[in-house]
């Protein structure tokens, strides 16, 4: 692992090592755990980041010899019952139990925190010390060792006094870590379930067609996704916190939260994904033979390394409520040249009159600046941002199109030019307003099921059938519509996408009361209904392709405000001082929101980079419409009284259940993501 660079890697080359990055380091861990190499790695990696970055001669001293694998360092996290006591030549005396080390081994340095007074003093202690006693446990884990340390007047030399620790930054890194750690283990865990899934077969059939076995893959994707996310954004929080050994800047202020969420996500995430490989690989995954117990009891150690998850749920609570957040931002450095012109433009957009201003807005490209010219700026993923910036800080807003948003793209890239010119601009203006008219009663996440006939007639198509769960179809002009115009063909084929306008003869609408008491969605029947050939979109039998341009239509954007969005600040608000249940609970919701936020911006990256936005984009979802359910749902329980009653809070509740419905459900979506991403057969 020297010879590869990991103990190098964090380490600044003037102290000996190769001045990477923490989160260079943090790759390498998590391809290290994918492999589970043994031996002392993350403690070692652990102590040359520590030592690497603080001031004084011990970085000098030893820094270098961990960079080249020359000292091997085991770790202790916490050890209350270890004091330290000044001796005359400005060194310490060490006396007392350590607890266990991770990494510890007979002759093995020891890095560990003592208590000098009302301070913390973090030593790296000679494995070979007189009075030190190094007693091998056997551990859960058998890759590597675990030992019990105690100290019996361990004399420790001002060298290796680390100097320059702030309080918690050593556990704060450690977390980061080995939420890099687990995300590897987590990633393994998922690869081996899903190649035995596609190979074994049961019932003439491979294991991975069943749902049950998809929806266990799917869930476990979901795990490395978030895993990965909040190990990364620890490892970018870590470099920024750590001080410049050469400038001697004293980092930022966001590691705590961000570690804390890491370790509160991620060390779940590869116990469970462990855990559910084994249940995948039945019993050959029960068998000694087979390695998948070894990743679970890493995952577990691990787990037990940093005192559990509940330990850093209950810190992701304390440090939100003390008014911790994590600041997501983009580096658009290179674009500052363009950004004065931006600014001036959207500057005189903020000048014209409140009632003229979205056409202005409109005319401008700047409602839709991701469209083609001239109704858009054709901005790429990295304009997009920079322009969202420039007319936020301007307050100036940006039209909500609702179905337009996914309507007209199709237009724009499939419809004639007439189209584009009777819908793009207006659609921007506010002249048109549009609705969805894709399910139907017996075609809803299975959308190619549909029924709904257009038959040809003279100049144009007659139109039957029925609709549902259509928003804004009262209030809509015009609809886009799917429609079977061929009843012979496969039903992806014969499907054609039409453009209706909603005040044609033969439209009834009929609206749906929710479990809210509202009546947002509607039915809309079609009875007879002309539409002309001029509002055929694309080719006739061509819509199915179309459709899914439709529902793939996708903006590149980054979330304003809070990163953890404003119903978790509002339910922190409610929960007031929480006691220790609460605490635990609000930790698990405040992680996940911020992993959502995070899948968003791992995603936009991509999309930045020019590559497919990946898994994130698909795990972001699902992953949101389960915080947002479980707020809400909170929230009630929070309220005591309030939660009796209908109120804005039971109201959210209710109306959070369509979420996991709605634009796909989560089960449907867990299939998609089993099958398209994962590679797994279809039933």
């Amino acid at each position: 692992m020297a010879q590869l660079g990991l103990f190098a890697v964090g380490v600044p080359e003037s102290v000996g090592g190769v001045g990477g990055q923490v989160v260079d380091l943090a790759a390498m861990l998590e391809q290290s755990a994918v492999e589970l190499v043994g031996g002392p790695v993350l403690p070692t990696a652990l102590a040359g980041l520590v030592l690497g970055r603080c001031d004084g001669a011990a970085a000098k001293a030893w820094a270098g010899q961990i960079a080249e694998g020359e000292l091997p360092v085991s770790v202790v996290l916490d050890a209350p019952a270890l004091e330290a006591t000044p001796d005359a030549d400005g060194g310490l005396v060490l006396a007392g139990d350590a607890g266990n080390a991770l990494g510890g081994e007979p002759g093995v340095a020891v890095l560990v925190p003592a208590r000098s007074g009302a301070d913390v003093v973090w030593c790296l202690v000679d494995g070979a010390a007189t009075g030190l006693t190094v007693e091998p446990l056997d551990i859960l884990d058998k890759s590597r060792a675990v030992a019990r340390i105690r100290f019996d007047g361990v004399a420790v030399t001002p060298d290796r006094v680390v100097t320059g620790v702030a309080p918690d930054l050593v556990r704060d890194l450690a977390a980061t870590l080995v939420a890099a750690e687990a995300a590897g283990v987590a990633g393994w865990s998922l690869r081996t379930a899903v190649e035995y899934a596609k190979i074994r077969e049961q019932f003439g059939k491979p294991i991975g067609s069943f749902q049950a076995i998809k929806h266990l893959c799917a869930e476990m994707l979901c795990r490395v996704e978030q895993a990965r996310a909040v190990a990364w954004d620890a490892a970018v929080a870590a470099e920024d916190a750590l001080p410049d050994p050469d400038t001697g800047r004293s980092g930022t202020s966001e590691l705590p939260v961000a570690a804390a969420v890491a370790a509160a996500v991620a060390l779940d995430a590869a116990v469970q994904n462990a855990k559910d490989c084994i249940q995948i690989l039945g019993g050959i995954g029960f068998t000694w033979e087979h390695d998948a117990h070894f990743y679970l009891r890493r995952a577990v150690s691990n787990k037990q390394f940093l005192g559990g998850s509940n330990v850093w749920r209950a810190r992701v609570t304390e440090l939100t409520r003390a008014g911790a957040r994590r600041h997501l931002t983009i580096d658009l450095s290179d674009l500052e040249s363009e950004r004065a012109a931006i600014r001036d433009e959207v500057a005189a957009l903020a000048a014209v009159p409140d009632a003229e201003r979205r056409v202005a807005v409109a005319e401008s490209g700047y409602a839709a600046p991701h469209w083609p010219r001239p109704y858009g700026r054709g901005a790429s993923a990295a304009e997009q941002i920079l322009i969202a910036e420039e007319m936020a800080a301007a307050g100036v807003e940006r039209p909500d199109l609702v179905i337009g948003w996914w309507a007209v793209p199709t237009v724009l890239e499939h419809g004639s030019p007439e189209q584009i010119e009777r819908f793009a601009l207006p659609t921007l203006r506010g002249e048109i307003t549009w609705c969805q008219l894709f399910s139907e009663p017996g075609a809803g996440s299975d959308l190619a099921s549909l029924r709904t006939v257009a038959e040809k007639v003279d100049g144009g198509w007659k139109l039957n059938g029925q609709k549902v769960w259509t928003s804004l179809a009262r209030e809509a002009d015009w609809g886009i519509c799917l429609a079977r115009t061929d009843k012979d063909a496969p039903k992806h084929k014969g499907i054609t996408y039409f453009v209706l306008d909603m005040k044609t003869p033969g439209i009834r609408i009929s609206p749906l009361r929710e479990i809210t008491g509202d009546a947002l969605f509607n039915e809309v029947f079609l009875d007879d209904v002309f539409i002309p050939d001029d509002c055929v979109v694309g080719e006739v039998n061509g819509g199915w392709k179309l459709a899914r341009t439709t529902l793939a239509n996708e903006r590149v954007a980054m979330s304003g405000g809070s990163s953890l969005g404003k119903a978790v600040e509002d339910l922190l608000e409610l929960a007031g001082e929480p006691d220790a249940v609460t605490a635990d609970h609000l930790g698990a919701l405040i992680s996940e929101a911020l992993v959502g936020s995070l899948l968003e911006l791992r995603t936009t990256l991509r999309q930045l980079d020019g590559q497919d936005p990946g898994p994130a984009s698909s795990v972001r979802k699902l992953v949101g419409v389960r915080n947002r359910q479980g707020v809400a749902e909170f929230a009630v329980e929070l309220a005591g009284e309030a939660g009796w009653v209908e109120g804005p809070l039971t109201r959210e509740f209710l109306n959070t259940r369509c979420l996991s419905i709605a634009g796909g459900t989560t089960q449907i979506l867990l299939t998609v993501a089993a099958e398209q991403l994962l590679g797994l057969p279809r039933g």
